[in-house]
């Protein structure tokens, strides 16, 4: 393995811009650390003749070594953190999932009651009971922090506007007028 190094100052002579150095290693691969540095022989001879003496660890400072780099192992840590924030997102999306499937549920059976004509006032219970249901998954949702505090609240508020819109349409409920001061 022959790896090269070189230098070029402006105001060096023609020939020694072109100075190289030449890694010469042992035939046996076992020994790498001990590889001899020497000048080619074509260059140093008119060079070191005409006086003209450069240091080597001018040259070595000088120099730039190029490594290729194996790619790195993940950290362990790093690991971790992905297989805690997979196993998050998968829990995440089955509370979710169910939070969207019960509030589906109580929406539908509203629509179900708004269109019924002869509607009674007891047919709402068992929609409070699946009311009630929606909340409690939103509010555990909230709790483990897969719902931010403020989209629990809109989510129950959503319903409860439906609920309260359905009573309205039936004659149920009737709003009482707010008094200004």
């Amino acid at each position: 393995m022959a790896a090269s190094v070189s230098c070029s100052w402006l105001t060096l002579p023609s020939q020694m811009r072109n100075l190289s150095l030449t890694s010469s290693s042992s035939s046996s691969p076992s020994i790498s650390n001990s590889a001899s540095l020497s000048f080619s022989r074509n260059l140093s001879l008119p060079l070191f003749s005409q006086g003209n003496c450069l240091s080597l660890s001018a040259v070595q400072r000088r120099a730039s070594v190029v490594c290729e780099a194996a790619p790195k192992k993940k950290v362990d840590s790093a690991v971790k953190r992905a297989r805690q924030a997979e196993k998050r997102r998968v829990y995440n999306k089955a509370r979710k999932s169910e939070i969207k499937t019960r509030t589906k549920k109580v929406l539908e059976a509203l629509e179900v009651l708004k269109k019924k004509t002869d509607a009674q006032a007891e047919e709402i219970l068992p929609i409070e009971k699946l009311i009630g249901e929606a909340y409690s998954v939103i509010d555990k949702a909230v709790r483990v922090g897969t719902l931010h505090r403020n989209t629990g609240a809109n989510r129950k508020a959503r319903l409860a506007r439906r609920k309260k819109a359905v009573e309205i349409h039936h004659g149920w409920y009737s709003p009482v007028p707010e008094v200004s001061v």
